[in-house]
């Protein structure tokens, strides 16, 4: 048995061990890649430097300007705003984290930076509003995905370029043509979820009353209590009428650094997570909030279990495992069978690796299909949605991000329902892409 072998057998191994009561799969997953580099002959230093840091900054950072926008009111101000906005009508609050989604990554906005954005909202929603939170973070990022493909995304840009360097014949309306399969994609996504949370009673029918402006959340840290529903209520005392001013300035203040930390991020390519860290820092000190607030705030058992997947998942791929995953399943027979079967080694490799670096590898296997006549738009739309529509699990940032939102109370029940809908996705959504784009 080779090493990528046993690499695998073992992720294999740690998921199943996720069943039992008080195991940590991110301690688990440290563990192992110790020990699997140790029988690799893989120094100690070489294991630690799979650790993602990048991933590190990004969810402290975004995660400590929220916990600030949190303490001061200025998220709560912020769900009561699109709550009007949404007119009290349940179904459009839902769909409050699609359009946001989908409209930052149309930008050009990073998958993940738009989830820290987006993650905070549709849970927040949830929690307030007796939605699944299950469904607020599909709707989401579902939202995110379908802004993929645009000529100013990363998944539009780098599917142009390559089909170029690759020799991929795309035509002039290949940018337009990819958006529309996107959006397309999200949508029938999107109204498929809708129609199961209503039928689950995942959103309450009819209309919500829309409330006066509700109070910030006061200085003292909430506490959450849970139902038997699942939903999350936090109770906060109200402020003193004293404080009002005070409570204004601050949220303004607050808006502005997240307004700032928005047009860096997308207009300037700078670090999302970076940003957030000193947006909070500043924050943090203008109004002398305890610092005790923010960092306790910091979903740090996110942070252990998504750091520790990912570094076993690096090791995974400098031992060759998803390579022999690809090689197992092959590519034969006629081009749309082959395609079928490179949107399953997308999906499947996707699930627990970086999307964006799956589909720059499984897109050069594409040429000789579209020499043998399969359809090169249609190929790549399979491929590319093939690879992201299974980024919604808690093995990756996405999911990383959405549990870091969410409220304790709700975490681990929300662990094991995207755990279930990754594991659902891989089967599904390389069928349904193949079957929907192959023969563009």
């Amino acid at each position: 048995m080779t090493l990528a072998t046993l690499s695998i057998i073992v992720l294999a191994g740690l998921l199943a061990a996720t069943l039992i009561p008080g195991f940590d799969l991110g301690l688990g997953a440290l563990a192992a890649a110790f020990l699997l580099g140790l029988a690799a002959g893989i120094t100690e230093n070489d294991v630690t430097a799979f650790f993602p840091a990048d991933f590190f900054v990004l969810i402290v950072g975004v995660t400590a300007l929220f916990a600030v926008a949190q303490h001061n009111g200025t998220l709560d101000w912020l769900l009561d705003l699109l709550l009007r906005l949404a007119g009290g009508r349940l179904v459009l609050i839902a769909l409050a984290p699609f359009a946001i989604g989908a409209v930052l990554t149309a930008a050009g906005t990073l998958p993940a930076a738009a989830t820290a954005i987006v993650s905070p909202i549709a849970l927040g929603f949830a929690a307030r509003y007796r939605i699944s939170p299950m469904l607020a973070a599909v709707l989401g990022v579902t939202g995110i995905i379908s802004g993929l493909l645009s000529p100013l995304a990363v998944y539009g840009v780098t599917a142009r370029e390559l089909s170029g360097k690759l020799g991929i014949g795309l035509p002039g309306s290949a940018p337009v043509t990819f958006l529309a399969g996107g959006l397309l994609a999200g949508l029938v996504v999107c109204a498929g979820v809708l129609a199961v949370g209503r039928w689950k009673g995942g959103i309450p029918r009819g209309r919500t009353s829309t409330p006066a402006r509700t109070p910030p959340i006061a200085p003292t840290t909430p506490t959450p209590t849970s139902s038997g529903s699942g939903t999350v209520t936090v109770t906060a005392e109200p402020e003193a009428p004293a404080m009002a001013p005070q409570r204004s300035g601050a949220r303004a203040f607050t808006l502005v650094c997240m307004g700032a930390v928005v047009v860096l991020s997308v207009g300037f390519d700078m670090n999302v997570g970076y940003l957030g860290l000193t947006a909070a820092l500043i924050l943090q000190l203008a109004f002398r909030m305890p610092i005790g607030e923010v960092v306790s705030r910091i979903p740090w058992n996110v942070v252990l279990l998504i750091g520790g997947l990912l570094t076993y998942v690096g090791l995974m791929q400098h031992l060759g495992a998803f390579k022999q995953i690809s090689d197992l399943l092959g590519v034969t027979g006629a081009p749309l069978l082959s395609l079928l079967v490179l949107c399953y080694v997308a999906g499947i490799t996707s699930f627990a690796a970086s999307s964006i670096a799956v589909f720059a590898t499984v897109i050069p296997l594409l040429p000789p299909l579209v020499d043998a006549g399969l359809s090169p738009v249609g190929g790549v739309l399979a491929l590319a949605l093939a690879s992201v529509l299974v980024d919604l699990n808690p093995l990756g940032i996405t999911g990383g991000l959405i549990l870091g939102a969410a409220e304790p109370a709700v975490r681990p029940r929300l662990f094991r329902q995207l755990l279930t809908y990754g594991l659902i996705s891989i089967v599904v959504a390389p069928a349904l892409t193949w079957a929907a784009f192959g023969w563009w």
